[in-house]
């Protein structure tokens, strides 16, 4: 009786019953064909069709509806005519972020029959009733996050972060009675070398486990499948906790979300254990997120408030206000509760404006990346790990503003681990860019023979902080490095002899042509850059200075460095007289 009725009501107006699947190619026609074939998996019955303003192959089980370009009002119009027998129960629209007046058409046409895709093809129903979420998913939201409330508003909320207890402890070499014994601190396993952190933080452990015992803590997804082998050479210990799943809302706390992430009991507990156990004496913290671990010496791998200020200038909103206020606060505060602060160069020290900030440089093995004779060619490198989001931003600028002004070369790009994870959480696109000549790897574990293979290392880093190890890479092999102003900071390169410095797209395109028109000329400018590396940046050096760093907190310390940690959950706090808001940034 009722699809009787049904039948007459719709026969009445005009329209057939059955409900039709209508779909709007509105972005990327390879993300689009993508979207059509999930619908037409799930809905396999129903007849579909497909609207595009041209250049569209739509699949052979859906009906194309090609349009001429046109105005949003005017192609409402077309679809008022075209679908006036039918009625649409669905209707898939493509938001990607790309300008396009069908999908403002298609919305006008069934704002109640709205199935949204995003960049990376997660869909959301556009609902009235559910508008934050639907604006939110449109604003580029990952899906997952929408739904996410703050534990301080909904105290029982049932998605909370969940921090798994498993840890994995590791013997490592004996220990000796006459060497000091120091705690290192590390947000993510030293190894493999996936990143110059890791570089930095393996290789320094290395130098310095000469004369102290190094007791070493790090977080890892799994901590009992990490590669603890190498480490084990020259640490006592190897203590790994697991990384939390952490699910507040970047905006919903005052501390920056990465500082809460990492905030964990399970590691709070293998501190202090191993620490009273083994008779640390000392405690040095990686990076500034782990801050709230307190501890003798606070490593700046990157002066992270004027990483988020220089994404506030580029991009500015509330939310890169937000993120560098509360790095901002956070930062100059927790400089305070250390007796040492170390930077990775001059620039950053200044930045930093306290007086126990010190410079420790990062370096390159001198005898790993070894020069090798170049072969003749127009090939390109670019290193950077896709888990540092000013990487991504320096693939963008590239791809965009230098690659096009340039013709038959060749790229290489190296994102590092789960580089496609990363590439679609920071652009919100779920492929990467495709073009004749470029080439994406993941993890190299060896790059050198990328670096032999190069005639020109490409830095176009826009967003930067501290000093680029891949830059250091490029002069120990004895390659040409173009660079952007921020990519080289705080390393030393001379333009036009030890490296090239180009501030725009075009502008780098021409060092790049001009280099590889040039042998000679390339040729000498990696010599001096090799030469440059010889000078300063080995790590025996380097480590040189952080031995000398732990021996005067060692035996000078001031009483009462090196207390345990605060209570789980606590960020270090000012005293009573630094409780004024930090001045403006130096």
């Amino acid at each position: 009786m009722k699809q009787r009725l049904r039948k007459l009501w719709f026969g009445l107006r005009g329209v057939n019953p059955d409900a039709v699947i209508v779909h709007f190619w509105t972005g990327d026609v390879s993300r689009a064909r993508r979207m059509t074939r999930e619908i037409l998996a799930l809905e396999p019955a129903r007849r579909h069709f497909v609207v595009h303003t041209g250049g569209a192959d739509p699949p052979p089980d859906c009906e194309p509806v090609p349009l001429p370009p046109a105005s949003s009002g005017e192609l409402w119009l077309m679809l008022r005519h075209r679908f006036r027998d039918l009625r649409v129960g669905l209707a898939p629209v493509l938001f990607d972020g790309t300008p396009n007046p069908l999908r403002a058409a298609a919305v006008a046409f069934a704002p109640g029959s709205i199935l949204a895709f995003n960049a990376n093809l997660e869909r959301h129903h556009l609902r009235l009733r559910h508008a934050i979420a639907s604006v939110l998913f449109l604003a580029g939201v990952p899906l997952d996050r929408i739904f996410l409330r703050p534990s301080w508003l909904y105290p029982f909320k049932r998605d909370r972060t969940r921090v798994p207890e498993a840890v994995a402890v590791v013997d490592g070499r004996p220990t000796d009675p006459s060497r000091p014994r120091v705690a290192v601190l590390s947000p993510y396993f030293p190894y493999p070398l996936a990143h110059g952190g890791a570089v930095r933080i393996f290789s320094l452990l290395r130098e310095a486990s000469r004369e102290f015992d190094i007791f070493l803590f790090a977080f890892a997804r799994d901590p009992a499948t990490q590669e603890f082998e190498p480490l084990r050479e020259f640490c006592a210990k190897i203590a790994v906790a697991s990384l939390p799943h952490y699910r507040e809302p970047r905006w919903a706390t005052l501390a920056p979300p990465e500082v809460r992430e990492f905030d964990t009991a399970p590691m709070r507990r293998l501190l202090r254990e191993i620490t009273a156990e083994a008779g640390i004496t000392l405690r040095q913290v990686e990076y500034t997120q782990l801050a709230a671990y307190r501890g003798d010496i606070l490593v700046e791998h990157d002066v992270t408030w004027d990483l988020y200020g220089q994404v506030r200038r580029r991009a500015p909103s509330v939310s890169a206000w937000w993120n560098w206020l509360r790095w901002r606060v956070y930062e100059a505060r927790a400089l305070r509760r250390f007796h040492a602060v170390v930077a990775m160069a001059e620039k950053d020290r200044a930045l930093l404006g306290v007086p126990h900030a010190r410079v420790i440089a990062n370096g390159v093995d001198l005898g790993r990346f070894r020069p090798q004779p170049e072969r003749p060619g127009r090939r390109l490198l670019f290193i950077g790990s896709f888990s540092h989001f000013p990487n991504v931003e320096a693939f963008l600028f590239f791809w965009r503003e230098v690659w096009p002004n340039l013709a038959g070369v060749s790229l290489t790009v190296v994102g590092g681990p789960d580089h496609l994870l990363h590439w679609q959480r920071f652009t919100g696109t779920p492929n990467l860019p495709d073009a004749p000549g470029l080439r994406i790897h993941g993890f190299v574990r060896d790059v050198r023979p990328l670096y032999v293979e190069a005639n020109v290392v490409v830095v176009p880093t826009t967003v930067s902080a501290g000093t680029n190890l891949k830059v250091l890479e490029g002069m120990a092999m004895e390659r040409a490095i173009v660079s952007t102003p921020s990519g080289c900071a705080g390393i030393g390169l001379e333009d036009g002899r030890s490296g090239v410095i180009a501030d725009s797209g075009p502008r780098f395109a021409q060092a790049i042509e001009a280099l590889l028109a040039e042998p000679e000329r390339r040729s000498a400018i990696a010599r001096e850059a090799r030469r440059l590396a010889e000078e300063r940046y080995g790590w025996e050096a380097l480590g040189a200075e952080q031995v000398r760093l732990w021996r005067e907190l060692s035996t000078g310390r001031p009483r009462g460095a090196g207390g345990p940690p605060p209570p789980h959950g606590h960020s270090p706090r000012p005293e009573r007289e630094e409780s004024a808001p930090p001045g403006p940034p130096r």
